[in-house]
């Protein structure tokens, strides 16, 4: 969710603070709190939510279309300035976190669906509101972009080859039907919304400053639906599923970090690649659990996308209070706002 499971801040028009920047930096603000109440509510009264299931795609499409509107030229400068760098991020985004996911699901014995969950949420894209964690933290707030969008347009391919690599022996794996759902809720709104900011600018500046709000609420809604359509499993055998999420995630910030170091980036770019390892596009997952697996199968990305961006929150928060060193780059904004 972004996923994403999902927030990319783009600064109002210059000379200007429309309301729609005011209340979508509000939404962001509150954006990790509104979504951990939003999967409390579809635990404690699920029946109303189930209704929002066939709608979960359509949300992810949508937050995706407002991606492809936010993206510059300068969000790939990365790619031909620090390509190591870059290339490090991705590698460790697509070999880290799919591999922990599986590892995880087999030394906990988690039942095959559950563990395909996993393995899915792990072999996600990373997660859209990673750029505003990584803002936040000090880190590299261009490089985060360039990963998550190289990331994001490298999950056609990659994600289902992972997953039927990876869960193949657990559950049939649909690789084709797969690549199809990443091409129709990702690239192809990623696509109309570059073509919409290539030939009606002026539309898309009216409406970017309310898509970090739109895309708040889309993953809100992306929530209350997978959560719902899990609550029966979450009570039964949420806590372990919990324990598996945390720790993916957890440890997916500790070995990005870990990756960074050890070829020799610098701190700013360690923050960056821990942040964007560790979050996953979970609503995108869970949409993909939901078309290709079963309802089950969506409840470690449900979950994922509730945890994630608290635990991201924090990390931001304390890394926020730990200066990097003299001379590393960061941003003076995140370039764009996604959720």
């Amino acid at each position: 969710m972004s996923s994403s499971d999902e927030h990319r801040s783009t600064p109002a028009p210059a000379g200007s603070d429309s309301t729609g920047a005011r209340v979508s930096r509000l939404a962001g603000t509150w954006f990790p709190l509104v979504v951990l109440v939003a999967g409390a509510v579809a635990v404690a009264v699920p029946a109303p939510f189930l209704l929002l299931g066939p709608a979960v795609n359509w949300l992810l499409a949508l937050i995706m279309l407002g991606m492809g509107m936010t993206l510059r030229t300068g969000d790939f400068t990365v790619v031909a300035r620090r390509p190591w760098a870059l290339a490090i991020g991705v590698v460790a985004q697509f070999v880290v976190m799919p591999l922990l996911g599986l590892g995880l699901a087999t030394l906990l014995q988690l039942p095959p669906a559950l563990a395909v969950g996993v393995v899915l949420v792990g072999s996600a894209p990373g997660g859209t509101a990673s750029n505003v964690m990584v803002y936040l933290a000090r880190g590299d707030t261009a490089l985060s972009v360039a990963m998550t969008t190289v990331s994001t347009l490298l999950a056609p391919l990659l994600t289902p080859l992972l997953v039927l690599l990876l869960a193949g022996n657990l559950l049939p794996v649909d690789a084709g039907g797969l690549f199809v759902s990443i091409v129709q809720i990702v690239i192809a709104p990623i696509v109309v919304g570059l073509l919409l900011r290539r030939f009606l600018p002026g539309l898309v500046a009216q409406v970017l400053p309310w898509m970090p709000l739109v895309s708040v609420l889309g993953i809100t809604l992306v929530v209350l639906a997978v959560v719902a359509g899990s609550a029966a499993a979450i009570l039964s055998t949420g806590l372990l599923v919990a324990l598996v999420v945390v720790l993916h995630n957890v440890c997916g910030y500790g070995l990005g970090y870990l990756a960074a170091r050890v070829v020799g980036l610098d701190e700013s770019s360690r923050r960056a690649v821990a942040v964007e390892v560790g979050m996953q596009n979970s609503g995108l997952a869970a949409g993909l659990a939901r078309t290709h697996f079963t309802p089950e199968s969506a409840l470690p990305a449900a979950l994922f996308s509730v945890w994630h961006n608290v635990s991201g929150s924090v990390l931001a928060a304390w890394w926020s209070r730990r200066p990097t060193a003299p001379g590393v780059r960061q941003d003076d904004t995140p370039g764009a706002q996604r959720a």
